[in-house]
């Protein structure tokens, strides 16, 4: 099962290879992927389903709107992907692109007249946990776990971890991938040029190339196809939303990452300041857009996101956020990722986030060619009013 176009690569790499893979086992005395208690979004709502609280079921999107309420995910979050994925493709076609709604910690899939949701959602220590929860209408609904989903959500592309991946690809005039002409991994710093192959996507690029809105015959052989968003909660594949979502899933996988390989090695007893300290590097390099793919042209969505989410905060005493957006050069305003307010940080071992922390500040208050003084210190102002438990060396610059 599939959130996002996948491509399956097998391998496996040292732990001080952190471009590579989580070296344990799912069943590691560490981790027990399958026998720990979860606690993720779902998990918590299947509990009070369980206590007796229901979802509304509707004739057109079944549990679709009941669901995203009460996960709290707006519907102005929806992104579209009509190239052929998840198990249910083959319902999903240009003419009937597959919904992806979001928040920081669930996304939730849907096909129109598909039999079943599926849904991924972060458990702050477990990683990404898979739900599916039937498309009828029932007395007693439930939302249903499926680790069958890792054949695809556990490989080298996420990181050895259950996780999410996200690809552009050449899809067809009829939503089949065309696998020889390559695909793209995609995150913040993939160039734009590159993103959203077999996505639909909606709003203001001006003069910036993406591979959105078109199909293939061949690498240089595009067509324009059009969207048919006729009975979706929203009329559009919101451009801001799937930024988004490019930089979020990657950052979710590496968190997770984090937290499995420093619980993996204090079992082993091979935890040392070194495997910390090149943890933490690329993590912050991500968190702060470290080599973030520009944007050529202004951004301007079309669905209303970007309202919605920046208005979530935290904001500090000055009215600033991390959740404010730039879209004339760069994605956000302060280049630091809303994801440090995430369950999946605040779960991370204390040795994790003591290493991430420490390398934060060491960017954070020395000179910094990627890195204006504005914003470092704009990013450090904002987490120290914002940020629970910041450490106290967090000094104003």
């Amino acid at each position: 099962m599939r959130l996002a176009v996948l491509l399956i690569v097998a391998g496996a790499v040292g732990l001080a290879d952190l471009t590579g893979v989580f070296t344990g086992a799912l069943d590691h005395p560490a981790i027990e992927y399958q026998k720990r208690a979860v606690h993720d979004p779902v998990a918590e709502l299947n509990r009070k389903l369980d206590a007796g609280k229901t979802l509304e079921y509707e004739s057109a999107h079944g549990y679709l709107r009941a669901l995203l309420d009460a996960l709290g995910i707006p519907v102005e979050s929806q992104i579209a992907v009509f190239a052929k994925s998840s198990f249910q493709q083959h319902l999903i076609h240009p003419g009937n692109a597959r919904a992806i709604y979001f928040n920081d910690a669930v996304a939730v899939g849907w096909v129109r007249g598909g039999p079943m949701l599926e849904i991924a959602a972060q458990d702050p220590q477990q990683g990404t946990i898979f739900y599916v929860l039937n498309q009828w209408a029932s007395g007693k609904p439930r939302l249903t776990r499926r680790d069958d989903c890792l054949t695809c959500h556990e490989s080298y592309d996420t990181l050895g971890v259950p996780g999410m991946l996200l690809r552009s690809v050449y899809p067809a005039n009829n939503g089949f991938v065309l696998r020889e002409l390559g695909s793209y991994k995609v995150d913040h710093r993939v160039a734009f040029a590159h993103r959203w192959g077999g996505w639909f996507v909606t709003g203001k690029t001006d003069a910036m190339a993406h591979l959105g809105n078109a199909a293939f015959k061949g690498e240089n052989e595009a067509e324009s196809v059009e969207a048919n968003f006729q009975g979706y909660l929203s009329p559009g594949s919101d451009i801001v939303a799937l930024m988004v979502f490019d930089h979020q899933m990657h950052m979710t996988n590496l968190l997770t990452r984090a937290g499995w390989e420093t619980r993996f090695a204090l079992y082993e007893k091979t935890l040392t300041p070194e495997k910390l300290a090149a943890m933490a590097q690329e993590i912050v390099d991500y968190m702060l857009f470290v080599d973030e793919a520009r944007i050529s042209s202004p951004v301007r969505g079309t669905a209303g996101f970007e309202e919605k989410f920046a208005a979530q905060g935290p904001s500090d005493r000055k009215g600033r956020s991390l959740r404010q957006f730039d879209l004339q050069r760069r994605m956000m305003r302060y280049p630091c990722s809303y994801m440090i307010y995430s369950a999946a940080f605040d779960g991370l071992p204390v040795e994790a986030m003591a290493a991430i922390y420490r390398r934060m500040w060491r960017v954070l208050s020395s000179e910094n060619p990627r890195l204006s003084i504005q914003d470092r210190r704009a990013i450090v102002e904002i987490l120290r009013d914002t940020k629970k438990d910041l450490p106290a060396y967090f000094r104003v610059l």
